[in-house]
């Protein structure tokens, strides 16, 4: 696991719902239809997270899981003592098995527990270094680690285009023949810097308010 350098601070926090209001104000001034999306979804919340080795843990248990089955999984490994790096390292696979975790996942949580993080450290760091350290750990990818930096680390600048929801908000939006792959919509997205991670939130929005519409695939 590479170290955490002394690079500058990680720009814009995000830390409550004026922020969010002035990040969207921004986009919408900068693009009529952020404008019509803030217009439809009004005020964003606040969607802070916690930060550390649970967070990520609880991310790779709700991998290609759905919320009600990765939350009784949570509850059982909080119910255990599994949430933190030692006790994950010192259980063994049956223990980790019997919470509900695959053999693949065991591998996951194990190469967390002992992938040496400074979770602090991180938080005073740059987007592309949170990003590059913690897919280095066997079970984390981009998404994880881009919606780690965005929801737990609270930075503004930060967009996580491999999320489908994302891509299907944007092709709507943007009224685009079809939905941007990941590469495409990253590009999209370097026009709503410094707010990128409120553009996601507005996408999100308009998402949510797409699926009650008929017809919409």
């Amino acid at each position: 696991m590479s170290t955490i350098s002394s690079l500058p601070v990680p720009g814009r926090i995000i830390e409550t719902e004026q922020c969010l209001a002035e990040g969207a104000a921004w986009l919408a001034a900068r693009e009529p239809r952020f404008a019509a999306a803030l217009e439809r979804s009004g005020p964003l919340p606040l969607r802070r997270r916690g930060d550390g080795f649970p967070e990520l843990l609880n991310a790779i248990v709700s991998q290609q899981l759905s919320t009600a089955a990765a939350a009784t999984i949570w509850a059982r490994l909080q119910a255990a003592g599994l949430t933190d790096p030692q006790r994950i390292l010192g259980a063994g696979e049956d223990d980790l098995r019997a919470a509900g975790l695959s053999r693949q996942k065991v591998r996951y949580a194990k190469a967390l527990a002992g992938a040496g993080i400074d979770y602090a450290a991180l938080r005073g760091v740059p987007t592309g270094e949170v990003v590059a350290t913690l897919i280095e750990v066997p079970g984390i990818g981009r998404w994880t680690a881009e919606i780690y930096a965005m929801f737990s680390l609270g930075h503004a600048d930060v967009f996580a285009p491999g999320d489908l929801a994302l891509q299907e908000a944007a092709r709507v939006l943007f009224d685009l023949p079809g939905r941007p792959r990941e590469r495409a919509l990253r590009g999209m997205a370097e026009e709503w810097s410094p707010w990128r991670a409120v553009a996601a939130q507005l996408l999100w929005a308009y998402y949510r308010e797409l699926k009650g519409r008929e017809g919409v695939r």
